[in-house]
């Protein structure tokens, strides 16, 4: 009697044993390449997702930022008393005479024994010296001028000049906007009015000339929002118009310090 045995244990058939052929192979090169791939497939649909996370989240931030309510003007502040001025266009400059019209520069209003340019001068500079025998006329001192941000040092004589005090509602500006109907007594008060002074670069001050808000503002943008308040404010007290141009520029530079309070005399 014959046994047979088979080849495996398993019960498998061997293949090799009954085709007589090798197994097909796979190439070494296919095995490495195919996980390449996959990798890569895998590293662009990171990518995708990185930059459709990155482009909602700007847009989320972008419509909180929509939905963010302006700032609103403070209650009596310069943006709120801007916002009541009336605004027209500038009446002609005809007949305009800066001493006919405003009286002779620098005189004592308040007969306080001193005249404005002094009384500017003392309430401005620092580190005051008076000139001899006197306890008005100011001899020398030192402005941190606020039209340039620099600290300049006042001298009086030959180089007086590099400071100067400035109307912040130019003569001319006042003629043209509202000015030229009051009496001569109204327009010297104004020239003389603290309110509307201050002490500053002389450079800067002849540049400024006759010129609006629409057409210059101080290089030192610190002081732009109190520059602007301050005309508000002289117009606000005189009954002055402003002009289309120079309520929006006005505007402009309040919107970026909306709660900027209304200077008065005694502030300023």
């Amino acid at each position: 009697m014959k046994i047979f045995v088979s080849s495996t244990r398993t019960g498998k058939k061997d293949s090799t044993a009954s085709t007589g052929r090798e197994p097909a192979r796979v190439h070494p090169d296919r095995l490495r390449t195919t996980p390449k791939v996959g990798k890569r497939k895998l590293l662009q649909l990171v990518l995708v997702l990185v930059a459709a996370a990155i482009l909602l989240g700007n847009m989320a931030f972008q419509s909180r930022q929509d939905d963010t309510p302006a700032a609103d003007p403070a209650a009596g502040g310069a943006l709120d008393t801007l916002l009541e001025l009336p605004v027209q266009e500038p009446a002609p400059e005809d007949g305009y005479d800066r001493e006919r019209d405003f009286g002779s520069s620098w005189q004592d209003v308040d007969d306080n024994g001193c005249d404005t340019r002094n009384d500017i001068l003392q309430r401005d500079l620092e580190d005051i010296a008076y000139s001899s025998g006197s306890s008005c006329e100011v001899a020398s001192g030192r402005l941190d001028d606020p039209y340039t941000g620099t600290a300049i040092d006042f001298r009086r004589g030959k180089e007086s000049g590099a400071v100067q005090i400035d109307h912040i509602v130019a003569l001319k500006n006042a003629w043209t906007t509202g000015a030229q109907d009051w009496d001569r007594d109204k327009r010297v008060e104004f020239a003389n009015d603290p309110l509307n002074l201050v002490a500053s670069d002389g450079p800067a001050n002849m540049g400024k000339g006759a010129k609006d808000a629409s057409q210059w503002l101080p290089d030192n943008q610190a002081y732009q929002c109190p520059y602007v308040a301050r005309q508000i404010a002289v117009k606000a007290t005189y009954d002055l118009w402003v002009t289309p141009a120079e309520r929006d520029a006005m505007e402009d530079v309040l919107l970026s310090c909306p709660a900027e309070p209304l200077p008065s005399r005694t502030s300023s």
